[in-house]
């Protein structure tokens, strides 16, 4: 036996995968990142939303091709505009054998608007829900809403009675030390159920017989494991060690599609990822700068915005692999997309806007950066840290986990943060979400749930607006210019920075078959695996 092959089957054995049967039917999957929780509005990710789909449901969800579809809702209507009516599924079974009735969906509308969700803006502060009978619901509304419930496939439904005896009525903050019966357990009416969770490590799903549908898939089992060396995943999958991988970092996509027994699916997401600045404290936590905020000053934002380089950005690091972006939406999700065009490289420029500013010789920061959640995540940052160099900005660079980034940048964590790298994929594939949860003004009163993702507290009052007026105007063409002038004024006033829109790229046997979703979220229940 080589010594490369010894090392890759130690490997796998410290991932708990060796002792798997190499069944058809079960079917082994491996990320870089982690699942920490199972509380479904603990943690508003992709990743965490997709494996929680596998024992969890919405009263909507999506097909393999984003379209909203009936799911514990059979259908809806709106006898008003300011009334919506949803129609139950009868004969749903919780996990535990509880029936799913509407007093589960009113206590899980109030215990995702809790403190200590991060699924706040699913569900609008003025929605109040109404039991008409066990099977169903009305919710009213202040003001018309006809994007409601495009976000309710990841708004998932809990047991009122579970989470009543399990001491559990309130969500589990992502930054809890101490993890909730919630957090460790579940119980929902989804395809799979949980055998056991080891959080962070792995997890092992088993087909709930009791589900309401017909599977779609023909699976017996699924194990999950993180495996946060790309090395070593790719090194699985190639081997059949593992049935899917996700991501396939972008230097291995030529290796795995030439290999006997795997390939890449490939194709392009709607995830923008971003830079964001802290423009709401009056001094930076991490900073040389004293007593003021550089990010305050649109001359420095703008420099920053023209001292990084998209598509050096593109050819080097993401090898092709991107679409470098204007907007802070994928355009697939925004048809005036075109009309936008991104402001040029120019760190020349960049130098004379510092300098304008007050720093002729730049300024220190700190900057936050995930490793394990989007495509190359952490090599982007390092891109920019010597791009930000050459305009004598020193970017101190704190990359690390997505649990303990997500714990520290997060709302939960108090927004601790002055420059960073995030990713986003609107839930409702729509602007309003972009507008509303990663511009908006944060500590809104009449609308807490505005800003829930906006970091830096970018602010601006007359955009707010034009958010309000996007959420209820029912007039596509007139909608969309209202969102046009939105991202007009962000663009404007360099609120982000965005960089590009990455692409899916997962590692697939060539014994399984699994529809590719351009929202990156892995739904395994939907997959099926040959001898």
């Amino acid at each position: 036996m080589s010594g490369r092959k010894s090392l890759l089957i130690a490997g796998v054995i410290a991932f708990g995968l060796a002792a798997l049967p190499a069944s058809a039917q079960s079917l082994r999957y491996a990320n870089q990142g982690t699942l920490k929780s199972l509380d479904p509005y603990t943690f508003k990710e992709s990743t965490t939303i997709a494996h929680h789909a596998h024992v969890y449901e919405g009263l909507t969800a999506r097909d393999k091709d984003l379209k909203i579809i009936p799911a514990l809702a059979e259908s809806w209507e709106t006898p008003e505009p300011t009334r919506w009516r949803f129609h139950l599924r009868k004969g749903v079974k919780f996990h535990n054998g509880e029936p799913f009735t509407a007093d589960d969906v009113i206590f899980s509308a109030d215990r995702v608007r809790a403190t200590g969700s991060n699924f706040l803006s699913n569900v609008p502060p003025d929605a109040k829900f109404v039991k008409v009978d066990d099977y169903t619901v009305d919710v009213k509304l202040d003001a018309p809403n006809p994007i409601l419930i495009s976000q309710w496939d990841t708004w998932y439904i809990m047991s009122k009675k579970w989470c009543e005896d399990n001491n559990s009525v309130a969500p589990t903050p992502v930054s809890a030390t101490t993890p909730s019966y919630a957090a460790l357990h579940e119980n929902g009416t989804g395809p799979f159920i949980i055998e056991s969770h080891q959080p962070g490590v792995k997890t092992v799903f088993k087909p709930f017989a009791g589900w309401w549908k017909k599977p779609e898939h023909n699976l017996k089992e699924i194990v999950f494991t993180t495996i946060s060396s790309d090395a070593t995943r790719v090194a699985a999958l190639l081997s059949g060690e593992v049935d899917i991988i996700e991501p396939v970092p972008v230097q291995d996509i030529g290796r795995v599609d030439s290999s006997p027994n795997a390939q890449v699916l490939k194709g392009p997401e709607l995830r923008t990822i971003f830079l964001g600045m802290d423009e709401s404290r009056d001094e930076l936590l991490y900073s040389n700068v004293k007593g003021k905020n550089p990010f305050k000053d649109v001359r420095v934002r703008e420099a920053f915005y023209k001292a990084v380089d998209v598509e050096l950005i593109k050819t080097r690091v993401m090898r092709g692999l991107s679409t470098p972006s204007a907007l802070m939406i994928a355009p697939e999700l925004f048809s005036l997309s075109k009309e936008f065009t991104r402001p040029k490289y120019d760190p020349d420029a960049a130098k004379k806007l510092l300098t304008e500013a007050g720093y002729p010789d730049g300024f220190e920061v700190g900057m936050d950066c995930p490793n394990d959640r989007y495509v190359n995540d952490a090599a982007i940052c390092q891109a920019v840290v010597g791009m930000l160099a050459r305009i004598g900005v020193k970017v101190n660079l704190n990359a690390q986990p997505k649990a303990q980034y997500f714990a520290k940048v997060l709302k939960p964590g108090g927004y601790n943060t002055s420059f960073f790298l995030l990713g986003w994929t609107p839930s409702s594939m729509d602007s309003h979400n972009v507008l509303h949860d990663i511009m908006g003004c944060r500590d809104d009163a009449k609308d807490p749930t505005r800003g829930e993702a906006n970091l830096g507290n970018y602010c601006n009052k007359e955009f707010d607006a034009l958010t309000d007026k996007v959420l209820v105007e029912t007039d596509t063409a007139k909608r969309n210019q209202l969102i046009k002038q939105a991202f007009e004024i962000g663009i404007k006033d360099y609120g982000y920075i965005p960089l590009h829109q990455q692409a899916v790229a997962w590692g697939v046997s060539k014994k399984v078959k699994i529809p590719l979703r351009a929202d990156n979220e892995v739904m395994l229940f939907l997959a099926t695996k040959s001898e």
